[in-house]
């Protein structure tokens, strides 16, 4: 089984090939090709690799298949005995990546 572990906007993720996985924003163009270079950690039928922080050496083929918006987070604030309520919504962009092939060269 082959899998990493990248780093992509800030945040770490397990990743594999063949599966969609939903990142926040990247500013492309949908069914565009993108090589996620941030590789952490990568394990290659059992050969483990370790990056010092990133491994150079190995490149991510993804594809972007959409641009979404996540589900929506209530943010509520209140003081109490002040009668002071603030309520507010949020939804995260969001854009939903394929993962066609981990290349280690």
């Amino acid at each position: 089984m082959k899998y990493a572990i990248i780093e992509i906007s800030g945040r770490q993720f397990w990743i594999e090939t063949g599966k969609y996985y939903d990142f926040n924003r990247i500013p492309t163009e949908l069914g565009k090709q993108v090589t996620l270079n941030r590789v952490l950690l990568v394990n290659n039928e059992g050969n483990v690799l370790i990056g010092k922080p990133y491994l150079e050496s190995i490149k991510i083929k993804a594809k972007i298949l959409e641009h979404l918006r996540g589900k929506k987070t209530i943010i509520y604030k209140m003081r109490p005995k002040k009668k002071t309520r603030k309520k507010a919504g949020h939804r995260q962009e969001l854009t939903r990546v394929f993962i066609e092939d981990i290349v280690i060269n």
